[in-house]
C-alpha cells in the first residue's frame, strides 16, 4: 500500500454536492434547451424508460436521443419557439 499524501483531505462531515434529477419529459411539452449542442427549441414527442424523442418547431425534424436533460427552471408565458 502507497501512503497517498498528496491527496486532499475531505470533510466527510460536511460537503457541497451537487444532485441532479432527470426531468420527467410529458409529450406535448414545449422546451427550449439553453445550452450545448441541442440548444433551441423543441416538442417532445415520445418518451420511455431511456430514450427522448423530440421534434424541431423550425425544420420538423425529429430526433431520438438517450434522456439527458435535468430541470433549471420553468417559466409561464415564454415565447415558444424562440426567435433565432
Amino acid at each position: 500500500m502507497s501512503d497517498r499524501t498528496d491527496q486532499p483531505e475531505t470533510d466527510k462531515a460536511s460537503s457541497k454536492v451537487v444532485i441532479f434529477h432527470p426531468y420527467p419529459f410529458q409529450v406535448g411539452e414545449k422546451i427550449y434547451i439553453a445550452s450545448g449542442p441541442r440548444h433551441g427549441d423543441w416538442l417532445v414527442i415520445g418518451v420511455d424508460e431511456r430514450k427522448i424523442r423530440l421534434r424541431c418547431p423550425v425544420s420538423h425534424r425529429e430526433f431520438e436521443w438517450g434522456r439527458f436533460c435535468y430541470l433549471v427552471e420553468t417559466r409561464e408565458d415564454e415565447p415558444w419557439p424562440h426567435k433565432h
